[in-house]
């Protein structure tokens, strides 16, 4: 049913047609009483169960106790948060500074990346991107965002200069970076692209190049962190640590979070003011942090490489020609048009997502599918005439 909030809303957003009342599993329910598998996971966000009842107690507690506090106040739940996070992260990434979104988590990567060079006395003005990548819609960030220089960025001009480079060539990245350059910030599995997946000796190559040039790297870790490709981090499977990376989107099991990590000696360079936030760290958010990252550590990550390879293997069907990505954050290529496929996945009661490319299909479920609901999603895809 057509939302009679449209009257009011600023029409920036195309939605489906649909109004979703409630969720169980990886299963939505409509008003009308349909229910949709979900195959998307409201972009990505939702890692476990749609309804987490442990989360759900988890913040009823915390709001009865301690709803909000400032940051210039140490909290425990903060502590258990950051502590969390630590053990999470891979070496060499043991700082963090909590914010509310992934657009927040890079755009204050950005600005720890010039800070860092200033302090040391050689201040750089230039950052390196990835043609195809999307960072977020504020300033900074989507300075770094491909699709921003097609219209929507909206600012007249922006705040640095960003030079980008194609997808896994070498050698434009190394032209690229020089001593100019302030840090590279690159997405290890592009998601708005198409769940294009870098190639992992580009990755490798990008960070000694950064090494070599002073550069810092920042992976974007927003869509295929939390264990989305298969490992805690995307970048983990280049055998490489970046200088920082950001987390986001599942992080909180739906409830706004996010998270630059970084190292000892970068966290070092900052100084008290540098970087700020009014919600970020606060007792309700970090409750979330805490659970999502103990259901990742009792199972839920490992569902994550069977349920790929069964998708891969079952999915290649119907129009779809090729499957991209890795773990679950995925893309299937249908030259006849994604959203045709959308649409005819959709009247079959199955919720998958588009992307920027017209001829992929952006797979991201919920890590709580199993093997009969990725069967239910192929014998879909094969009904579909190529």
């Amino acid at each position: 049913m057509t939302s009679p909030t449209l009257a009011i809303e600023i029409p920036v957003y195309g939605r489906l047609d649909l109004r979703v009342v409630a969720a169980r599993g990886a299963e939505l329910i409509l008003d009308d009483g349909r229910r949709l598998l979900d195959f998307y996971a409201g972009h990505a966000v939702v890692l476990g169960s749609h309804s987490d009842e442990e989360l759900a107690r988890d913040l009823a507690e915390q709001a009865g106790r301690l709803r909000f506090q400032t940051s210039l106040i140490h909290t425990d739940e903060r502590d258990r948060a950051l502590t969390a996070l630590r053990a999470f992260a891979p070496a060499g990434l043991g700082r963090a500074f909590l914010v509310n979104s992934g657009a927040e988590a890079n755009e204050n990567a950005l600005r720890a990346a010039f800070l860092h060079h200033q302090r040391r006395g050689e201040p750089r003005r230039v950052i390196v991107a990835i043609e195809g990548a999307f960072h977020g819609r504020s300033a900074a960030a989507s300075a770094c965002t491909w699709s921003a220089r097609k219209g929507w960025y909206g600012f007249p001009q922006a705040p640095f200069e960003v030079r980008f480079v194609p997808v896994d060539d070498v050698a434009a990245l190394e032209a690229a970076l020089d001593r100019d350059v302030a840090a590279l910030i690159v997405e290890p599995i592009q998601g708005i692209a198409g769940a294009r997946d870098l190639d992992l000796d580009f990755l490798r190559a990008a960070r000694d190049l950064c090494h070599a040039q002073g550069a810092l790297m920042i992976a974007d870790e927003i869509q295929c962190g939390l264990g989305r490709s298969g490992d805690r981090f995307a970048f983990e499977a280049a055998g490489i640590v970046p200088d920082l990376a950001t987390l986001a989107k599942g992080l909180g099991g739906g409830f706004p979070v996010g998270a630059l990590l970084t190292s000892e000696a970068i966290a070092a360079s900052l100084a008290i003011g540098d970087l700020g936030t009014t919600f970020g760290g606060a007792p309700l958010a970090c409750r979330a942090i805490v659970r999502v990252l103990e259901e990742l550590e009792n199972g839920l990550l490992e569902r994550v490489r069977p349920l790929s390879e069964r998708i891969r293997a079952r999915c290649r069907v119907g129009p779809v020609t090729e499957i991209q990505g890795r773990g679950l954050l995925l893309g299937l290529r249908v030259p006849s048009g994604a959203r045709a496929l959308r649409d005819a996945l959709l009247a079959r009661g199955i919720l998958v997502g588009t992307s920027d490319d017209p001829e992929v299909l952006r797979l991201t479920p919920p890590y709580v599918i199993d093997e009969d609901d990725v069967d239910r999603l192929a014998a879909a895809i094969a009904e579909v005439a190529a």
